[in-house]
């Protein structure tokens, strides 16, 4: 019952999930997080940072999410709020490791770093990356499970363990992952993705 109701919260808009929290709703505070906790640890991974430092920024995210959430003027410009904080987080720690670790008067001889826009080819990434975990999780919940343990598990699981942890019979996965794989292009093709 309750995963049920976190996966349908999960597939709110994000419209109504800025509207909920602001409302002062927990559980579509918790929603939102586990919506966007992957957009946003994916960032400083994009900038080859560490796992802490990927899960300092993700806090220090989370931490201006609650702080900026009501003045946030375009509910569905949400993803992109994340993805600039995230980025300017990241620009933020390189330069004060680069101001602490590196070469003093190179560093001196630096102009201040300016407020930069998240470069479009990382943009256009983490869109994409964020338009499918969106589409996942609008799945039906056997669906969502099954292409999970098949595509993003690392490494690949056999259809046998997959079969076993779904308590499906073997033979039927394949068919099952085609009519799931259906459901999602379907998805993905409703909303915009090539």
């Amino acid at each position: 019952m309750k995963q049920e109701r976190l996966a349908r919260e999960l597939s709110w808009s994000s419209e109504r999930l800025v509207r909920e929290c602001c409302k002062g709703n927990q559980a579509a505070w918790s929603a939102l997080i586990d919506k966007y906790e992957n957009l946003i640890f994916s960032i400083p991974i994009k900038f080859g940072l560490s796992r802490e430092d990927a899960a300092d920024i993700f806090q220090a995210v989370c931490l201006d999410l609650l702080s900026d959430l009501p003045k946030l003027r375009e509910p569905r410009a949400l993803p992109k709020w994340l993805m600039q904080a995230g980025y300017h987080k990241c620009l933020r720690l390189k330069r004060q490791r680069l101001d602490l670790f590196g070469d003093l008067a190179e560093v001196e001889g630096r102009p201040e770093a300016t407020i930069q826009e998240l470069p479009e080819e990382m943009l256009y990434q983490l869109q994409r990356e964020q338009m499918l975990r969106d589409a996942m999780a609008a799945l039906p919940a056997r669906c969502n499970r099954l292409i999970g343990l098949l595509f993003f598990d690392d490494p690949p699981r056999p259809y046998q363990e997959v079969a076993k942890q779904l308590e499906l019979a073997t033979g039927s996965i394949g068919f099952i992952r085609g009519r799931c794989l259906k459901l999602l292009r379907q998805r993905l093709e409703k909303e915009g993705f090539r």
